[in-house]
């Protein structure tokens, strides 16, 4: 792996953290490295189940990657090259299975580690897929809707020999959609020469989409915080509920924490800023400001908060369901919540992930919580193989029973190991992709 770039000043400071530079509003803004966070997650999961050496190295990176080269024509006709990845991480357990990302930021590492996680999503709740994930560097909020079907086509011709129904299954994910999966999967059926609608998944309906899709990342979510909280003796009828991020996830959240359980939202935020008020926010209110003025900030009659102050409010439940590495180690003492439920991927820091556990919080950790998403796009590849649909009560009753069974499992392991559930999850998920690796004569 390629080292990270350093600055000599801080050189030794960081001997033990890669680290990320990033520069936002003509300030740099270091980040932990999202892959090493993932590797150190998985170093301390191997060193509680004693994994051979071996195994652990092989669990430690990608079993394969691609950097591809996107020419683009733009609209107004020059030719613009886009940087794309493709990191397949493991296929022991079957076809590799991870979305698409679409983001200015992207990089290299946090699709890596994303592909990790996801090759552990999906053994957590016991999917027969593998774990992977894309990315492309862009800015879609800059780009035409033709230059994105140019790019998201681009994009499929590029990996095309790489993917398919039976080898390795992409799905939307951050500036990503159901258009755009359609634009992928008609790319590759006109590649194949035939229909390949098992190919992607999070598509639109008529083309061979999942009903409950939509919410299904936020309804799985809303399971497992339903069971913590029984283990908790939490009332969720009377508890209070801040998320941060506002997009599919935190608004289906919002609307599900209430509707399912009728807990009050009491803060919520975006990439502009947060909002708080102690009698309660509307999530379909809060959906229109954001819809209409770019920002939940907007709000009118509520307080204006910080995304950081959001994280250290004195509610019963914390839903990080933005970007990774917002609760640190210098936040998380003061975290007040008694349930994390990470609905973002990799939110908290495994040195976070210690503190919280002393501070007896329970964090239920992002590759359980969100595992929602994964589970209904698997439902979805095994509607598209046999050509039959259900209907929606059919699917959120079956991820119902996938993330029930998931959360107590998870739960059991902590107990028996004596660890946070973070912890819990690795060594459930690590410990089925073993197995499989050592029954196909892999290690």
């Amino acid at each position: 792996m390629p080292l990270c770039p350093m600055m000599d000043p801080l050189r030794l400071l960081l001997q033990k953290s890669c680290v990320e530079y990033l520069m936002k509003g003509g300030k740099v803004v270091v980040r932990r490295n999202p892959f090493e966070v993932a590797q150190a997650q998985l170093d301390e999961c191997a060193q509680i189940m004693k994994l051979d050496p071996g195994v652990h190295q092989l669990l430690r990176v990608p079993m394969r990657e691609i950097h591809v080269a996107l020419p683009v024509r733009m609209d107004d006709g020059s030719v613009k090259v886009f940087q794309g990845f493709r990191v397949q991480y493991n296929d022991a357990k079957g076809p590799t299975k991870g979305g698409i990302r679409f983001h200015p930021e992207e990089t290299i590492d946090t699709v890596r580690a994303l592909a990790a996680w996801m090759t552990w999503k999906c053994a957590v709740v016991d999917l027969p897929l593998g774990g992977a994930k894309g990315g492309v560097v862009c800015n879609p909020k800059e780009m035409s809707q033709g230059e994105l079907e140019r790019l998201s086509r681009e994009y499929i011709r590029a990996v095309y020999t790489l993917i398919g129904p039976d080898k390795d299954v992409p799905a939307p994910d951050v500036y990503t959609n159901p258009q755009i999966m359609a634009w992928m999967m008609d790319e590759y059926s006109k590649m194949a020469g035939k229909n390949q609608f098992g190919v992607i998944t999070g598509k639109p309906i008529p083309l061979g989409g999942s009903k409950g899709r939509d919410k299904a990342t936020a309804w799985g979510g809303m399971v497992t915080i339903r069971e913590a909280a029984k283990v908790l003796g939490i009332d969720l009828a009377k508890a209070t509920v801040a998320i941060q991020g506002y997009g599919n996830a935190g608004y289906h959240a919002a609307r599900l924490v209430r509707s399912l359980f009728g807990s009050k939202v009491v803060a919520v935020s975006d990439s502009k800023g947060g909002i708080f008020n102690p009698q309660g926010i509307d999530p379909e209110e809060a959906l229109k400001c954001k819809s209409e003025t770019s920002s939940v900030v907007n709000l009118p009659g509520v307080e204006r908060i910080s995304n950081e102050e959001l994280l250290e409010l004195e509610v019963d439940i914390l839903i990080p369901a933005a970007l990774e590495n917002v609760i640190t180690a210098e936040n998380a003492p003061r975290i007040k919540a008694k349930i994390v439920a990470e609905l973002a991927n990799g939110p908290t820091t495994p040195e976070a992930d210690s503190i919280l556990h002393q501070k007896g919080v329970h964090v239920i950790p992002d590759f359980l919580c969100n595992a929602g998403g994964v589970t209904v796009s698997y439902f979805e590849m095994v509607q598209n193989f046999y050509m039959y649909y259900w209907e929606e009560d059919e699917v959120l009753e079956r991820l119902d029973k996938k993330m029930t069974t998931a959360y107590h499992t998870v739960l059991e392991t902590s107990k028996r190991y004596g660890v946070h559930m973070r912890l819990g999850a690795y060594i459930t998920a690590v410990g089925r992709v073993v197995e499989a690796m050592k029954l196909r004569g892999w290690v």
